[in-house]
């Protein structure tokens, strides 16, 4: 599937890049927003950023973005089933 829509000219000098590197950070963004929504797997938001997944997880990391984004009930979950573990 392809999807295009127009992005004035302006708009590409304002954030000083190229018509790649906008693409390339709309196809990011999206993948981002999906993934944190949960709607996506990380392996999958990485398919549609273009990356591969420890690419996508390199660029995370570059954006400051958290790679796991657990709620505080989450956390203690986890810590509660590993000291469980024997």
């Amino acid at each position: 599937m392809n999807i295009s829509f127009s992005v004035n000219d302006d708009i590409l000098l304002s954030l000083k890049e190229t018509t790649e590197e906008f693409t390339q950070d709309i196809r990011f963004l999206s993948a981002l927003m999906w993934y944190r929504k949960n709607r996506l797997s990380l392996g999958k938001a990485a398919e549609l950023a273009g990356y591969s997944k420890l690419d996508f997880i390199e660029r995370m990391k570059l954006e400051n973005e958290p790679i796991f984004d657990y709620s505080e009930a989450e956390i203690a979950e986890i810590f509660t089933d590993a000291d469980k573990l024997p």
